[in-house]
């Protein structure tokens, strides 16, 4: 047998590629995707494997130290990015559920909203109702304090039978209101135009229903206040609008009230000298909270009563102020009275500038006629504009 000679590496090994492996150009690392990683690269073989100091394995024992390098990187970067991926899922699933469950609570609020201003609504239109406004002022009484026929102050009063507790606001004669017919003015001179405008007046203000007065000597009225005590007042009375029976019944009520259970308290106001008049300016908020607190009411409320501004326009003296008590008696908030433009308007007109559309329809019945104009207009005072025409009959006339 001839003996097998042996086999040797060629004396220049095959060129590398550019940063890769012998014979192979690499991947480039950027854009490389999972799961493509490039192979790790090999030791040489051969006789100049073995050569210390050898260029061939030095660059190979290179190759692979950058490749362990970028291998590490590379695993880094994949749980870097399974974790991003994780994260931006959890994340996802997470603002989803939470956007779901946010529609989910809007769609229950609004329907609770639209639930109780449905039922806000009904209940407005009950408690605006003649019966109910009826029903409320029974407990609700206007004492007038009088010398020499003139006004010296005005006490509101409301009777709580089932809790033995009478309630009052002390009104001074100088307090400037809003009077039907008069416009703003001290409120004293309302009883000018007699009790039932100052009835008017007072409701008005409070927005709360007095269909009730009693008028008596000024020493009287100063006393209840001073005594905190109303229990014989009805036996002291000069003139009131009260029948036989419901001045008997109020003078059982009053008598069954201790005196401790009585608060009469006076109307917060601001002195305010104009010339040598002094006027009372009423401070809305703190007369405000005495009225929620013992009449429940909210004055001023944005869903509270219609507000109507009344103009005379048919020239005959007098017609606003008695139109404009008889839409406060209705349950509507007149915030002023004055003359219109002109005075030969033969139909009323009641022109609905915002609020409810129904308002006006409303007034016409109160009123008894007019037609009713849509005219939507961008202010803050009234919400109904009535100019009284020829065609105006006073409630009750022949």
């Amino acid at each position: 047998m001839s003996e097998e000679l042996p086999r040797h590496e060629p004396r220049h090994p095959p060129r590398r590629g550019r940063g890769g492996a012998r014979g192979r150009e690499q991947e480039p690392a950027r854009g490389r995707r999972r799961g493509s990683r490039e192979p790790a690269p090999e030791m040489p073989t051969g006789w100049r494997s073995s050569r210390r100091g050898s260029g061939v394995r030095k660059q190979a024992e290179r190759d692979i130290r950058v490749h362990e390098v970028r291998e590490r990187v590379g695993d880094a970067a994949d749980a870097v990015r399974r974790g991003t991926e994780a994260a931006v899922y959890v994340g996802v699933r997470a603002l989803g559920a939470t956007l779901l469950g946010l529609f989910a609570l809007w769609l229950v609020v609004t329907a609770i909203n639209g639930v109780a201003r449905w039922n806000a609504v009904r209940i407005a239109e009950r408690e605006a109702s003649p019966e109910a406004r009826e029903e409320a002022a029974r407990q609700n009484l206007l004492l007038i304090g009088v010398t020499e026929g003139r006004a010296t102050g005005f006490l509101a009063l409301r009777v709580v039978p089932e809790q033995d507790q009478v309630f009052g606001i002390a009104i001074p004669d100088g307090a400037f209101v809003e009077i039907p017919g008069q416009g703003f003015d001290r409120i004293g001179e309302s009883l000018t135009d007699g009790p039932e405008t100052s009835l008017s007046a007072v409701t008005n203000f409070f927005t709360v229903p007095f269909n009730s007065y009693v008028v008596v000597d000024s020493e009287v009225y100063q006393r209840a206040l001073t005594e905190q005590d109303v229990s014989g007042i009805l036996a002291e009375v000069g003139e009131t609008n009260l029948t036989a029976e419901e001045s008997a019944r109020w003078s059982e009520m009053l008598a069954a009230v201790p005196v401790a259970n009585v608060a009469l308290v006076p109307m917060p106001v601001k002195p305010v000298n104009v010339g040598d008049q002094t006027y009372f300016e009423p401070q809305r908020d703190e007369i405000a909270d005495l009225v929620a607190s013992w009449w429940g009411v909210t004055i001023d409320a944005a869903d509270g009563a219609t507000r109507v501004i009344v103009y005379n326009g048919s020239g005959e003296p007098g017609i606003a102020g008695q139109v404009a008590q008889v839409l406060i008696r209705g349950g509507f908030r007149v915030v002023d009275t004055k003359n219109a433009d002109r005075f030969d308007y033969e139909v009323t007109q009641i022109v609905v500038q915002s609020g409810d559309p129904q308002a006006g329809q409303r007034v016409r019945e109160t009123l008894g006629t007019g037609e009713v104009v849509e005219q939507p207009a961008e202010q803050e005072v009234a919400d109904v504009i009535v100019i009284v025409g020829a065609d105006y009959e006073e409630p009750g006339a022949p």
